[in-house]
């Protein structure tokens, strides 16, 4: 009988451990689309910014995120990024680098919750958003004040 007993109350503890999840969150299915897809929702920006009408950037970077959803959000943002760091070299249009320093800063509020498994992404987004051009002429204040701005709008809603 006690074994019986044991059986039955390692089968209960094993239920009971099956019940918590411990898997990590997945990424939105909207953060997977291609730069297109964020160039769109940032069109927003300093405004509230949503991939597919309700997804954050923000949310797009989860903890023991798979390589492969890495990637592909990895990708999408820093080809945005590129995008918008050519638009601004060469019409650097205030709004435009709202829209960079907004990517930036959803980002970067992302990845602060992470883990650290984001650095490498953060580090390429950053040389991405402020490369300077073939010039390596460094970018001027209103440059940093939209940017700024934008970056703000970012950690606050992105």
């Amino acid at each position: 009988m006690p074994i019986k007993l044991t059986l039955a109350g390692a089968i209960a503890l094993l239920a009971l451990a099956g019940c918590g999840s411990s898997d990590p969150p997945e990424t939105p299915a909207a953060c997977l689309a291609p730069a297109s897809d964020y160039l769109e929702a940032l069109e927003a920006a300093p405004d509230e910014v949503r991939l597919a009408g309700t997804t954050a950037i923000s949310s797009c970077l989860v903890s023991e995120q798979p390589s492969g959803s890495l990637q592909t959000v990895g990708k999408s943002i820093i080809d945005a990024a590129t995008e918008l760091n050519g638009e601004v070299l060469r019409d650097p249009d205030p709004q435009t680098i709202v829209r960079l320093g907004y990517l930036v800063g959803a980002v970067q509020e992302g990845a602060s919750s992470t883990g650290g498994i984001h650095r490498d992404l953060i580090l390429r987004l950053d040389s991405a958003a402020r490369y300077p051009g073939p010039d390596g002429k460094p970018f001027g204040a209103e440059f940093e004040r939209s940017f700024s701005e934008g970056y703000a709008a970012g950690q606050a809603s992105g």
